[in-house]
């Protein structure tokens, strides 16, 4: 399969899309947008492992200690949390999705997108013997990641309920992005203020977030609840500013593990806690139902701009409300 191009492939013009051999000979998918930017997706978990503006700087965190091996799940990157987002539910943590070996679709259904991007992919997951047994449901899940012309990434995912006997199922779901800091202590994110989240450190009890930004001197596990299409995050020290924007995610977990957790995290360094912070757009609160026939859409698109024009103080309407 090495160097095998993917029909979504056409032409230099629109950049290029090409299967090689990645870690431990895992296939993983290369998108090269003609501009420089390029993102990485290993068809292992269709985990996107890297995604690179057009300088070449790696705008994700994926840990040293990351495990590539089959039924491990990636430390970093993007992973995939479905049918179940963290141990809400009876299956294994963030559900399987993570850990199993997605197929290039070449002829998948179409697509509406508001972008022009021709640099993706597309990927499917059906459900295997083994998956049946924990959860009997017939799905297809099809996931599209795409560059855009501006470097921006976009992962767009399709589920849809295939059942033949009638059943509805519903499913939790994150996109669990690492997104690479300079120093967390210099990190700021924006557009969660005053809103009510679950803090996973107190057995999810409910509060209302205060102040006028978060910023992290300690461990950090909240599901932020209702959240707005974009959320911003400030790196003050590489004067760069992550843009989140997602449509059918209404939930936001934002995550960072301090310390004394890194310490127990044995695929993740002592010390890299400092470097990564996770912001995830979500569906936690309230399970997407599907009944057969029926198909849910969730889309994120990252991307990243200098901080320059906010010089380190940004002027949350501009990003946050696109003004």
């Amino acid at each position: 399969m090495s160097g095998e191009k993917v029909v979504a492939s056409s032409g230099a013009s629109s950049g290029s899309v090409d299967v090689v051999k990645g870690i431990n000979g895992l296939d993983k998918v290369v998108l090269r947008d003609p501009r420089g930017s390029s993102a990485e997706v290993y068809l292992y978990g269709a985990h996107v492992t890297s995604w690179k503006n057009d300088h070449g700087e790696e705008m994700l965190f994926v840990s040293n200690k990351a495990i590539f091996k089959p039924l491990k799940p990636i430390r970093g990157g993007i992973p995939i949390c479905f049918p179940q987002f963290s141990n809400l539910g009876p299956l294994e943590a963030h559900g399987f999705a993570r850990i199993r070996l997605w197929s290039i679709d070449n002829n998948p259904p179409p697509l509406q997108t508001n972008t022009s991007s021709k640099t993706f992919v597309d990927l499917i997951l059906k459900p295997s013997e083994e998956d049946a047994r924990v959860w009997p449901h017939s799905y297809e899940y099809r996931l599209r990641v795409s560059l855009g012309p501006s470097g921006e990434l976009s992962l767009t995912s399709r589920v849809r309920n295939t059942n033949a006997d009638g059943k509805p199922f519903s499913f939790t779901f994150a996109y669990h992005t690492y997104f690479s800091v300079s120093d967390i202590s210099e990190v700021r994110v924006e557009g969660l203020e005053t809103l009510d989240y679950l803090d996973n450190l107190q057995s999810r009890a409910r509060f209302t977030e205060q102040g006028d930004a978060l910023t992290f001197e300690s461990e950090v596990d909240k599901i932020f609840l209702s959240s707005p299409s974009k959320i911003a995050i400030l790196d003050h020290e590489k004067k760069r500013t992550f843009v989140v924007r997602k449509e059918g995610l209404p939930d936001a977990v934002v995550w960072n593990p301090w310390d004394k957790k890194a310490k127990a995290i044995s695929d993740f360094g002592d010390e890299e806690y400092k470097y990564m912070l996770c912001v995830e757009a979500a569906v936690i609160e309230k399970p997407i139902a599907l009944k057969p026939g029926e198909e849910w859409r969730g889309r994120l698109e990252l991307s990243a701009v200098p901080s320059s024009y906010c010089s380190g103080q940004l002027d949350p309407q501009k990003v946050l409300h696109g003004i």
